[in-house]
């Protein structure tokens, strides 16, 4: 791990990094993480100037003092270079990106005082933003909601480990504190979450957004525009079924943006079970309550621990590795 702890290096208390769901991830929400103890992100997606702003001065008034916050910035956004600037003016203390390459902003943002860590999904794309000089990387496998790329978090991971010598946060696929364990055994300082956020009081999703996630199996989970679209990842509904109808009969990528133009708002905001994009990771079956997040927090920690002890418990027994006995 290159003996790098994310807790110190983002001056948090757990391991945890909220994802950057946008319409979720409000300035609101990442307050309220960053003051249970994970990093709050305030997810900008397709925000104006205005919009940052606002959401930054609502995390600003709920944040305790010493807490540690951030901004995810979708490198796709038109309004990439304003949204700099207000990250820049508002001391942001850490810049998560995606969909894209932060070349151009990243010297700025660290002259700025603000740490920049990409979410990637290759290791060719780890080398990449090694050489720009990022603080660390997010390496997110396409077990997880939303947006996603090819690999699987178990493979992609160690490659990326392997391939750079920097900081690396695995992300995609991890709701129980065991699956975060197997990413920490694999060589990763911290984890980002959404998916099992999305079972948080503090969550801003409509309830119905929020019974579908607790009900969900892993069968519920679909991944659309892998044929003429962007990959995305959520919860099965006549939207998605109708989308990959579009796909195999050889829409193109305009026409099924059109098509699934708001389908977030529609999910987040007004519960629309059959046309909303409920976006969800492929570990979602295992999400079944509804906690407060110092709770959930709490809890993937114990289960790391109580992981860990029972791997060490196992080891120590004797098993057939142990045995004198020769064949």
């Amino acid at each position: 791990m290159n003996g790098h702890k994310l807790t110190e290096l983002l001056n948090i208390r757990y391991p945890f990094i909220q994802g950057g769901m946008a319409r979720i991830a409000t300035g609101t929400f990442a307050a309220q993480v960053s003051n249970a103890g994970g990093l709050g992100v305030i997810g900008s997606g397709s925000m104006e100037v205005q919009h940052l702003e606002a959401n930054i001065r609502d995390c600003k008034a709920l944040l305790e003092p010493g807490r540690t916050w951030a901004v995810n910035l979708m490198m796709m956004n038109p309004h990439c270079d304003d949204l700099v600037e207000v990250i820049i003016r508002e001391k942001v203390p850490v810049v998560t990106t995606g969909a894209g390459s932060p070349a151009a902003y990243v010297s700025r943002l660290q002259e700025a005082g603000c740490q920049v860590w990409p979410v990637i999904a290759s290791p060719l794309m780890a080398k990449r933003m090694a050489r720009l000089g990022v603080n660390g990387l997010i390496a997110e496998g396409c077990e997880a909601g939303g947006h996603v790329g090819s690999f699987t978090t178990m493979s992609l991971l160690p490659q990326v480990i392997a391939a750079v010598d920097l900081p690396v946060v695995a992300a995609g696929g991890i709701v129980t504190g065991r699956q975060a364990l197997a990413a920490y055994a694999l060589g990763a300082v911290g984890f980002q979450i959404g998916t099992v956020l999305l079972a948080a009081e503090e969550c801003p999703i409509h309830d119905n957004y929020r019974e579908r996630v607790l009900g969900a199996r892993l069968e519920d989970v679909v991944t659309i525009g892998r044929i003429g679209g962007t990959a995305t990842q959520m919860l099965k509904n006549p939207m998605t079924r109708a989308y990959l109808k579009m796909e195999r009969e050889g829409a193109d990528w305009e026409t099924l943006e059109r098509f699934s133009l708001g389908g977030l708002a529609k999910a987040v905001l007004h519960g629309d079970k059959d046309n909303g994009a409920m976006m969800a990771g492929q570990s979602v079956g295992l999400v079944d309550q509804v906690r407060p997040l110092k709770d959930i927090f709490a809890g993937l920690m114990a289960d790391m621990d109580q992981g860990l002890h029972d791997l060490l418990a196992d080891w120590e027994a004797e098993g057939p590795w142990k045995s004198t006995d020769t064949i």
